[in-house]
């Protein structure tokens, strides 16, 4: 079976831990983990979440008074190597010697006409408090929102997936055998400028969106959303919460979900498991196996025909 797995950025970094390297290689390595179990009897292609990542390092470029801060797409960059390079090397480590992984830096084109660009609301860095969310908004006039009370995050533009530049090569590597890690962070955003060259963008993809363009595009059999939550909730925040343990994609589409977490999970499963025979997942890190078995996790699925 061939599973595209997307690594939500809360899976790899857990709500207030500190940023540090030590953190997140721990966090990566249980990760690599489940990704191993899954790869000793699959093909998995793996995505990942930048999220805190690439709002940490922008707020590191915007302390370094020097020179301009470093646009998002270039961040992207930076925090998708980073983080490639540790979900590398740690599944390396958990797989048996000789496993064959490779990590792409992917380029997306999106829509330069996109109204994503006039409306941003993609959560992206740390949550700060409110006094400090104020400061933070003043110093760099960046447009905050608040996710929880008192809890403050950075919003940018988050434009559609269009079209996975590179897909031809990962298409090549997959055929060949190679684990590939790729599209992280939702793709780095670029559009074709006026004279038809490929240029990056200000804004972030969400990562669940892209990750189910390139489970599409792979013809996977299986795309699984593995984040810190046991799986969708109905009603979330409320008396009347509850977890969908299976549904079809129409009984979802008729549901509301947030639009900043678990909306766009909700969306590319839908998406993806609207053709007969594919199944999407969506679930915790650890309960990967369980989720594509169908025992954890809400599972988006198509009725079978009588």
């Amino acid at each position: 079976m061939r599973i595209v797995v997307a690594l939500g950025g809360n899976a790899l970094l857990k709500r207030g831990e500190p940023m540090t390297a030590d953190v997140q290689r721990t966090n990566v390595r249980k990760a690599a983990l489940a990704l191993a179990d899954l790869a000793r009897d699959h093909q998995i292609v793996v995505a990942h979440g930048n999220g805190p990542q690439v709002g940490l390092l922008a707020l590191q470029a915007a302390a370094y008074t020097d020179v301009p801060p470093y646009p998002l797409d270039i961040l992207g960059a930076e925090s998708v190597g980073m983080i490639g390079y540790l979900v590398e090397q740690e599944l390396a480590n958990a797989l048996p010697e000789g496993a064959r992984i490779g990590t792409l830096l992917t380029q997306i084109e999106v829509d330069r006409d996109d109204p994503a660009f006039g409306d941003p609301r993609k959560p992206i860095g740390p949550i700060y408090e409110s006094n400090e969310a104020r400061e933070v908004s003043r110093l760099h006039g960046w447009p905050l929102v608040e996710e929880s009370k008192g809890k403050w995050r950075r919003v940018v533009a988050s434009p559609l997936p269009g079209r996975i530049t590179q897909i031809e090569t990962i298409r090549l590597l997959v055929e060949s055998g190679v684990i590939v890690i790729c599209a992280g962070g939702g793709g780095i955003p670029v559009i074709r400028n006026v004279e038809g060259d490929l240029v990056g963008i200000e804004a972030v993809i969400d990562k669940d969106r892209a990750a189910g363009l390139l489970a599409e595009e792979l013809a996977a059999d299986a795309f699984l959303m593995l984040t810190d939550v046991e799986a969708v909730y109905e009603n979330w925040g409320t008396p009347k919460q509850a977890s969908i343990q299976r549904a079809t994609p129409a009984a979802l589409a008729g549901m509301s979900f947030a639009a900043g977490s678990m909306g766009p999970k909700v969306e590319a499963a839908c998406t993806f498991a609207s053709i007969d025979g594919r199944i999407a997942g969506i679930g915790r890190l650890e309960d990967a196996r369980a989720i594509l078995e169908g025992r954890k996790g809400t599972i988006v699925q198509q009725p079978k025909a009588e």
